[in-house]
C-alpha cells in the first residue's frame, strides 16, 4: 500500500529501504567512535596529544612499577649516601642510600592510586549534590547551596589538615578526605548544568507524557552533563596529584616509607637541596609534568566531546558524516 504524504507516494519497500540505510548509517557511525576520536585528537590537538602520552606513560608507570624499577623503594644501600646520578644510579640516591629513580617509578603507583580513587569519589559526590539541588530546587536547593557556602568558607588546606589530624594520615584516608572536598566544590559546576538542563524542551515534554523523575534524570540528564563530568574529571586528576603532594609535603599525607613525590621534595629535596639538588629537581619535574600533561589532555577531550563546542563535530565531523553517507 502506498502513503501519501502531502502529494508525494512512498511504497512500503521503499519506507523499509529507507529505514535499513538510516540505521546502516547508524552503525556505520558509531563502529568508528574511537578511532575517529583519536585521529581528531591527533590533527586538531597537538598539545591534547602530548598530554595524553604523558597520562598513558605515567599510568603504565603505575601498573608496572615492579617491573620497570631497578630496585625496591626502601632498599638502603650501605655507604651510597647522597650519590649523584651516575650508570649505577641514574637519578642519584638520596640521604639514605635509596634508589631515587626505584622511589620516584613506585611513587606513580601512589599518586596514580590517590588520583584515580579521589577523583571517582568526587565525580560521584559532585553528581549527587548537583544533580539533586539543580533537578529539584526550591527548598532542597537553598539548603543545599548554603550548606556548600559553610564548606566553601574554609581555605581547602586548613580542612584537610584538620580532617587528617583527627582520622590519622595513610592512602585511605587521603582519598577519602580529598575526594569529599574536590566533589563538593564541584558540585557548583554540575548544579549549573542541571538548571540549565532542566527547562529544555525535550525534558518538558518528557515530563508532560508523564515520565518519572528517575527516567528523566537517567535518559536525558546525566547523558548531557557529560561534558561538565569530563571537565571535573581531567581537573580533578590533576589537583589530587598537587593536593596529595602538597599534603605530603606538610607530613600529612602518606607516611614514610612510601615514595610520595611531595614527601621527596620535602625530607631530602628542601634539606639537601644545596648539597644533593637532584633530591628537589627530578620529583619536582616529574610532579610538574604528570600535572601538565593531564591538564592539557582533559582540555583537549573536553573540546573534542562536547558537541556544542566546533570540536564536538566540526568540519572533521561533518565530512565523516557525508562519507558514511555514500
Amino acid at each position: 500500500m502506498p502513503i501519501w504524504i502531502q502529494g508525494f507516494s512512498i511504497d512500503d519497500e521503499n519506507l523499509k529501504m529507507s529505514e535499513i540505510k538510516t540505521s546502516a548509517l547508524g552503525e556505520r557511525l558509531k563502529e568508528n567512535v574511537l578511532v575517529d576520536l583519536f585521529i581528531r585528537l591527533i590533527k586538531q590537538k597537538t598539545l591534547g596529544t602530548l598530554g595524553g602520552f604523558i597520562v598513558i606513560v605515567f599510568i603504565l608507570t603505575g601498573i608496572f612499577a615492579d617491573f620497570l624499577a631497578p630496585h625496591e623503594y626502601d632498599e638502603m644501600f650501605s655507604g651510597k649516601y647522597r650519590k649523584p646520578p651516575s650508570a649505577e644510579f641514574l637519578m642519584g640516591t638520596d640521604q639514605l642510600g635509596r634508589d631515587v629513580l626505584s622511589r620516584i617509578i613506585h611513587g606513580a603507583r601512589f599518586s596514580m592510586e590517590v588520583a584515580v580513587g579521589g577523583t571517582i569519589l568526587a565525580i560521584i559526590v559532585a553528581v549527587m549534590i548537583g544533580v539533586i539541588s539543580g533537578f529539584f530546587g526550591g527548598k532542597i536547593d537553598i539548603l543545599v547551596q548554603r550548606f556548600v557556602d559553610a564548606f566553601m568558607s574554609f581555605p581547602w588546606l586548613v580542612f584537610v589538615l584538620g580532617l587528617i589530624a583527627v582520622i590519622g594520615p595513610g592512602l585511605f584516608q587521603v582519598i577519602i578526605v580529598l575526594g569529599l572536598i574536590n566533589g563538593i566544590r564541584n558540585s557548583r559546576i554540575v548544579r549549573s548544568a542541571v538548571i540549565g538542563l532542566k527547562e529544555s524542551e525535550y525534558i518538558v515534554a518528557a515530563r508532560a507524557i508523564g515520565c518519572s523523575h528517575v527516567r528523566i534524570l537517567f535518559l536525558h540528564v546525566f547523558p548531557n552533563i557529560t561534558a561538565p563530568i569530563i571537565v571535573i574529571f581531567s581537573e580533578a586528576l590533576g589537583y589530587m596529584i598537587m593536593a596529595e603532594a602538597t599534603m605530603s609535603f606538610l607530613g600529612y599525607g602518606v607516611p614514610p616509607p612510601a615514595p610520595s613525590w611531595g614527601a621527596m621534595l620535602s625530607i631530602g629535596g628542601r634539606r639537601y637541596m644545596l648539597q644533593a639538588p637532584w633530591l628537589a629537581i627530578w620529583p619536582g619535574v616529574v610532579l610538574s609534568t604528570v600535572v601538565f600533561g593531564i591538564n592539557v589532555f582533559g582540555d583537549a577531550l573536553r573540546d573534542l566531546l562536547d558537541p556544542r563546542l566546533r570540536g564536538g563535530g566540526g568540519r572533521y565531523g561533518a565530512v565523516k558524516t557525508k562519507q558514511a553517507l555514500k
